[in-house]
């Protein structure tokens, strides 16, 4: 079984500036990762998911994950949608 430590470290393997938070779903391979990366700038969302998906692509080919639900944000985005009031 893959540890969410490990997750995080493949995303920020592949992303070295995201902020990478991963949570067990349920069963510990079906899981969320919220990532936020100034590497997503100017990007599409299908495409900020792709990016993270390459980087666990073996995790998930071997099912140690089987569900990724992914949350991508860049920077400014974080900040403005997660402001405390």
């Amino acid at each position: 079984m893959i540890t969410l430590k490990q997750v995080e470290a493949m995303i920020q393997a592949e992303l070295p500036d995201a902020v990478v938070q991963v949570q067990d779903l349920g069963g510990g391979d079906h899981l969320q990762a919220i990532v936020v990366s100034a590497e997503f700038e100017g990007k599409t969302l299908v495409k900020q998911h792709q990016m993270v998906y390459k980087a666990v692509k073996e995790a998930m080919a071997t099912e140690a994950i089987h569900a990724l639900a992914l949350k991508t944000y860049t920077p400014q985005e974080w900040e403005k949608n997660h402001q405390v009031a």
